[in-house]
């Protein structure tokens, strides 16, 4: 192969394309290149042909058509040892084009910008950049494509090593990461253009994801694993926190981190003016609370379950300060990841101070999901989707028994919250802490059982005496009348669950018989 002779240079990101084309340079390489990319390289001291000179043909239409034509895709498609295309690009006088550098519209920046207008979205369609870039891409045996500021460094530096040229391994390397950067355009551009209604599943489900991390392994040892982030999603989320402190994340602390941060921002959204935060160990919440302080909050999200706490990961739905901070250093305390919001420089410096290896996340302000906002699953061969479960806080119908306090009504709202983040079959216990004015938390929860009986006794034990006069939350209704028996043995005083069942009659005909109130909320939280 001849060392690279002429490049085109055409991008949105300029971040450090001078330095690249002052190397390119060095190697004698001839530059074209477009517009403001041109104009940047002339200020930079970069000789530079301006495309129209290669195509003879102006830019029009407000720059919407300069490189689709035969002399830019001509040569990048020719095969440099084939006659007959050698024979074309003489007869047609094509210039052999041997390296592209190109990055595309920010297409997906303007789409995701407050107000942005379908008619703003579609002029940031790139046409001609990712036309270059699979030209370039599928003759790959011949040219190099370079489609981030990331790899300049690297195609310098094998020019370097081989005589002003790529070697094979890295062309196709490149190559690779064209055609994703192409998909993942078109992926974003087909969502954007494929409005449907609200909660529908489009028939084509384009997934675009960015790989953040390399993890050191999945959920054991065995498995590889990685992190990626959707480079739509402007909203909270562990894949786009700032990691302050601590040991690299592992795929089970992402997973858990997650988990935590949607339940404490599901609580902030259904309690905005209360602080709130859990402690979550394998997805399921093994503690959370709302209280007047966050510091208040953490203690009472601890007491859930201390002994399941310890080495769990802490979320909080407002910015650590000193005396929070203070409580997540206690002794009794261990945790391998704290998130929130943000952090005071006191409770930062606290929190580094007590571990070397906590990890510590700051999310940004806690927004809450999108409306709508989908999630799928992986399953052999294909996939399920569905819309995000995102109801919550809504009517209470007092069903049986004796109606129900403003306590016990806060309480219940605060459970079908947590229960809603809990593996089904799920039942939970809170309801006003015992030692702390104003504090709503959980005092013990069952969760992922094949049946709600066994969730009932597994809610209990984990309450202990605080299930005397606490209030139950199920995620589902209760087939039978033995799950909320064993609740009315334990002493719950309110008893809450969607309803629907052909025997709910049984349910409340036993918490009237008991002096339980039941409440019916007509929405099932199943999370499997």
């Amino acid at each position: 192969m001849p060392p690279i002779r002429r490049a085109l240079l055409s991008v949105t990101d300029k971040a450090g394309l001078a330095e690249f084309a002052q190397g390119l340079c060095s190697h004698g390489v001839e530059i074209i290149s477009t517009g403001g990319t041109a104009a940047l390289l002339r200020s930079a001291g970069v000789p530079v042909i301006p495309i129209e000179q290669v195509t003879n043909f102006p830019e029009i239409m407000h720059g919407r058509v300069k490189t689709l034509h035969p002399k830019v895709h001509g040569g990048l498609l020719a095969l440099r040892d084939h006659p007959e295309h050698i024979e074309a690009m003489k007869r047609h006088e094509i210039a052999p084009i041997d390296l592209v550098c190109v990055n595309l519209y920010a297409f997906e920046a303007t789409c995701s910008k407050s107000g942005c207008t379908r008619e703003e979205a579609i002029e940031h369609i790139d046409i001609g950049g990712p036309s270059m870039i699979r030209s370039a891409a599928k003759n790959h045996a011949f040219v190099t494509v370079v489609t981030r500021p990331a790899d300049y460094g690297r195609v310098l530096a094998d020019m370097a090593s081989n005589g002003g040229d790529t070697t094979p391994s890295l062309r196709a390397e490149l190559a690779a990461e064209a055609f994703a950067t192409t998909a993942r355009y078109d992926a974003a551009i087909a969502a954007f253009l494929a409005a449907k209604p609200a909660g529908r599943c489009p028939p084509l489900l384009s997934m675009h994801f960015v790989r953040v991390d390399e993890l050191r392994y999945g959920e054991n040892p065995h498995q590889s694993a990685a992190v990626y982030r959707d480079p739509g999603y402007q909203g909270p989320g562990i894949a786009r926190a700032e990691q302050l402190h601590g040991k690299e994340l592992s795929y089970n602390n992402i997973n858990d981190g997650a988990a935590a941060l949607s339940l404490v921002g599901a609580l902030r959204a259904v309690f905005p003016n209360e602080h709130a935060a859990c402690v979550v160990k394998h997805t399921n919440p093994c503690g959370a609370a709302i209280a007047p302080s966050l510091r208040d909050a953490i203690d009472e999200a601890i007491a859930g379950d201390p002994v399941a706490a310890f080495g769990g990961i802490v979320a909080c739905g407002s910015v650590v300060d000193e005396e929070a901070a203070a409580r997540l250093c206690a002794k009794d305390a261990f945790f391998e990841v704290v998130i929130a919001p943000g952090y005071t420089p006191g409770a930062l410096s606290a929190l580094r101070g007590r571990w070397t290896n906590l990890r510590i996340l700051a999310v940004g302000e806690l927004t809450g999901a999108p409306p709508h906002e989908q999630e799928w699953r992986s399953i052999p061969g294909g996939a399920l989707v569905q819309e995000r479960d995102a109801k919550y806080g809504g009517e209470r119908v007092h069903a049986a028994g004796p109606a129900p306090g403003k306590e016990q009504e806060r309480a219940a709202a605060f459970l079908e919250v947590v229960g809603r983040s809990l593996f089904s079959n799920a039942v939970v216990l809170g309801g006003p802490s015992p030692s702390r004015a104003g504090a709503v938390r959980m005092f013990g929860a069952g969760a992922g059982q094949m049946d709600r009986v066994t969730s009932c006794r597994l809610a209990v034990e984990k309450a202990g005496p605080l299930a005397r006069g606490a209030v139950a939350y199920s995620d589902a209704f209760f087939p039978f009348a033995d799950g909320p028996t064993i609740l009315a043995d334990a002493g719950v005083s309110v008893i809450v669950h969607p309803g629907g069942s052909k025997r709910d009659q049984d349910t409340f005909e036993l918490c009237k018989a008991r002096g339980v109130c039941c409440l019916t909320t007509g929405v099932r939280h199943f999370r499997h």
